[in-house]
């Protein structure tokens, strides 16, 4: 017994003494052992082809479920061991017995029957499996070879139908690594996937003749679906989403307008007669919102921020979504590229399958961000865009050749649409469409009792941010004379003191929730612009409550040239005063426009409007029917993708007296040319039954010309009238005819007998003047209320 004792004592003192390099030979199993047990609780490994890394091939692990039972042990004894030997290395006044009774315990618990004959068995197929790795390993190797082999032996065509190629591929080798996009299409750097690349998914070389083109994709077109007015909008708001204050605001306006576009929507189906209407697939992006465009927005909304693209953008989401069509909306850049489909990277490569959409609704911002992840897919698709735009484009600023060389280049034109897709909040710019908002409108109650609660002598002015109050803009002195004869209040936003650009006697209530303020408005005899912002929506819905707008005449207009807002935008539009559409198309008694530099004219004008008695007005076009009946002609009816036919006016079906034939005759008194109601109109809309052909004099645009002759310039019509036969009909006198791009033309000079046509459709231009010219203008009337339609447009 004690001889047992002595052996025991000897080899507790050995293993202590080896106790390092022990700890060391554990940690290596424990190592070993933690990787064999994480392939074995992966189960498999997977690839889909030869060419990946071998430690992707599909394996299975033998003995699965039995391995990973005695791994998960090895691992629970390799633990339990390093803790007892942690523990008697601090145990320096331990009897040498006890460690060695611990160290014994701790190894004798974990010997099962038959754990050593199982380690073993795995070990084994370990072994096997490496032997299948590097199996692997070779084929790979091989398999490269061949590949590279294979690309060696592509060589660069000369095609004449594909003169870029050669360029394009020497492109490709230095920069297919600058987007990851090139190697989600197979690009790998050799020159055979270059070209693949080069004729498959872009279009600049030939088909490869030993590619297999039977398995390319064909797409079909999608099957045509009716649209149905909707009037439950839950769906809608769903849609919207949250997180962004501008989103919520969004929502509560959608909301609250509800009941109004049900009945609206109701109203147009009966209009209609339901007529088979067509469901478009519609993307709305708002662009201004994405976090990448910095949404600037978002924060003030509840600061006294601009508001009005926000009424906007809901008005046209509502619009849209009641009309019955299938919306999907993106806030973000992200949601963009999910929806449309792009393959990931910076944008270098095009969608390779069709647009996923009917129509895109987004805006300036947002067309950045689409150009910068749909690449060369953007010129290919940009038909089907419509881009949102408050203050308009005209033709001179959207060709960007054109605005390059002749100085109207801003930092928001040059695209090349055709000018009909960019819509705006106002119809000021026919160029463009009137896509516009909606108020709110009020029954024949609503309208009495505002009638009967009018205090004549109060006025709101519209005015939220303290810096439109600020003395130094002048403001303070016609302040004072209003304050003479009203009781001036505001809503300025704050958060603890009150403005001090506020003057004392204005009664602050703070930035009002809408609803609160439609009340201030119902009692408010006037309401009052300090001549900005511009064109936004407020007014019309102070006119709609019953109150008598009064803005600032601006001597001289202002404009990109003589005022800073409005300089780089793509316009060159002479702005007359703070809101040139209340000015225009509803006037006097609702609103009325004064030059407030004149006390005397600033005085008179307070006079009558304590005087006048008006009743709550608002314009149809801006009523929730207005806009449902807008927008469903535009989405029916304009299609800029389909290529327009080459008109000829001597191809229409009659024949006039003498040598001549021509589709136009004369006006009464000889002020211009109309389509001949018995010739065969080419397709168009609007009809070309709406055509009137005016001539401008020098120095004025078609937009004045047609305006003062109560009709409004119609763009789409510029193609049937610029021709020779038009000129000859009314009766030009010219010695010579030049076909250029000039946004004026067509047009001619009397002096010099000089006449022009109009190389360039995208610069057929309703905004275009000159000194030295008298254009030609196509004119359209237009339906009451409802300036954006001609009368046989529905």
């Amino acid at each position: 017994m004690m001889a047992v004792n002595t052996d025991s004592k000897i080899m507790v003192r050995r293993c202590l003494v080896t106790f390092r390099p022990f700890r060391i030979f554990v940690v290596g199993i424990g190592f070993f052992s933690l990787c064999f047990l994480m392939t074995s609780l992966g189960g498999q490994f997977s690839a889909k082809r030869l060419g990946d890394s071998p430690f992707t091939i599909r394996t299975e692990v033998l003995g699965g479920l039995e391995s990973r039972g005695v791994l998960r042990k090895i691992s629970d004894m390799l633990e339990v061991i390093m803790k007892r030997i942690d523990v008697l290395s601090k145990m320096g006044n331990t009897s040498d017995s006890r460690r060695l009774d611990e160290l014994s315990s701790a190894i004798n618990r974990f010997q099962p029957a038959g754990l050593v004959e199982r380690i073993q068995a795995i070990a084994q197929n370990v072994s096997n499996m490496a032997v299948k790795v590097e199996q692997i390993l070779q084929n790979s190797l091989a398999a490269g070879r061949v590949r590279d082999a294979v690309s060696g032996q592509c060589e660069i065509p000369k095609d004449p139908r594909f003169p870029d190629c050669p360029s394009k591929v020497d492109w490709m080798r230095a920069r297919w690594t600058s987007d990851p996009c090139y190697a989600f299409y197979g690009v790998d750097g050799s020159d055979c996937s270059f070209l693949i690349y080069l004729s498959e998914v872009e279009w600049f070389c030939p088909p490869l003749s030993w590619r297999n083109h039977t398995s390319t994709p064909t797409y079909k077109p999608r099957g045509r679906r009716q649209a149905a007015f909707r009037t439950d909008i839950t769906a809608l708001l769903d849609q919207v989403g949250t997180g962004k204050e501008s989103l919520s605001f969004m929502k509560r306006r959608i909301r609250r307008l509800a009941s109004q576009w049900g009945t609206a929507a109701h109203r147009l189906d009966h209009k209609l007669r339901r007529p088979w209407r067509d469901q478009k697939k519609i993307l709305v992006h708002v662009g201004f919102l994405t976090e990448e465009s910095g949404d600037v927005f978002s924060p003030k909304v509840l600061k006294g921020g601009p508001l009005g693209e926000m009424v906007q953008w809901a008005d046209i989401l509502t619009a849209l979504y009641v009309l019955g069509h299938n919306l999907k909306i993106s806030v973000s850049v992200k949601e963009l590229q999910g929806f449309l489909g792009v393959p990931p990277g910076r944008g270098s490569c095009p969608l390779t399958g069709p647009l996923p959409f009917d129509l895109i609704y987004t805006d300036y911002h947002g067309l950045q961000q689409m150009k910068q992840h749909m690449g060369l897919s953007l010129k290919r698709h940009k038909c089907h865009i419509r881009v949102i735009d408050t203050f308009g484009t005209e033709p001179a600023y959207n060709h960007e050749e054109y605005a390059t060389l002749h100085g109207y280049r801003t930092n928001w034109g040059y695209w090349n649409l055709n000018t009909k897709q960019y819509m705006t909040m106002f119809p000021h710019t026919p160029d463009n469409s009137f896509m516009g908002f909606v108020s709110e409108e009020l029954n024949d109650t609503e309208k009495e009792n505002i009638q009967r609660n009018k205090v004549s002598n109060m006025a709101v002015v519209y005015g939220k941010e303290a810096s439109m109050w600020k003395a130094s803009t002048g403001k303070e002195k016609f302040l004072q004379i209003l304050h003479r004869y009203m009781e001036i209040h505001g809503t300025v936003y704050y958060e603890t003191q009150r403005p001090p650009e506020v003057p004392a006697f204005v009664k602050n209530h703070g930035l009002l929730p809408q609803q609160e303020l439609q009340q201030l408005l119902r009692k408010a005899k006037l309401f009052i612009g300090f001549g900005f912002p511009y064109e936004g929506p407020a007014p019309l819905e102070a006119i709609a409550n019953g109150c008598i707008f009064l803005q600032p005449k601006f001597r001289p207009p202002h404009s990109s040239l003589n005022h800073e807002f409005f300089r780089g935008k793509p316009t060159s539009r002479e702005v007359s005063s703070q809101h040139p559409y209340a000015e225009q198309y509803i006037g006097k008694p609702h609103v009325i426009t004064v030059d407030y530099n004149h006390s005397q004219e600033f005085d008179a004008a307070i006079h009558e409007i304590m005087r006048a008695r008006v009743e709550p007005y608002l314009p149809y076009e801006y009523t929730c029917e207005g806009m449902l009946e807008r927008v469903h002609a535009y989405i029916q009816h304009q299609d800029f993708c389909a290529p327009e036919a080459p008109f000829t006016p001597t191809n229409v079906s009659k024949s006039w007296p003498g040598s001549s034939s021509s589709p136009f005759i004369s006006l009464p008194n000889a002020t211009g040319l109309a389509w001949a109601s018995n010739v065969t109109a080419p397709p168009s809309w609007p009809p070309l039954s709406a055509l009137l052909l005016l001539v401008s004099e020098e120095g004025e645009s078609c937009i004045a010309k047609c305006q003062n002759h109560g009709l409004i310039c119609e763009p789409a019509f510029f193609r049937f009238v610029n021709n020779k036969e038009a000129l000859a009909r009314l009766e030009v006198q010219c010695e010579g005819i030049e076909s250029e791009m000039n946004h004026v033309f067509p047009a001619f000079s009397v002096v010099r007998r000089e006449c022009g046509l109009q190389k360039e459709p995208l610069l057929f231009s309703c905004a275009g003047f000159s000194s030295k010219y008298r254009r030609l203008c196509p004119c359209r009337d237009f339906r009451k209320g409802q300036v954006a339609l001609c009368r046989d447009c529905l």
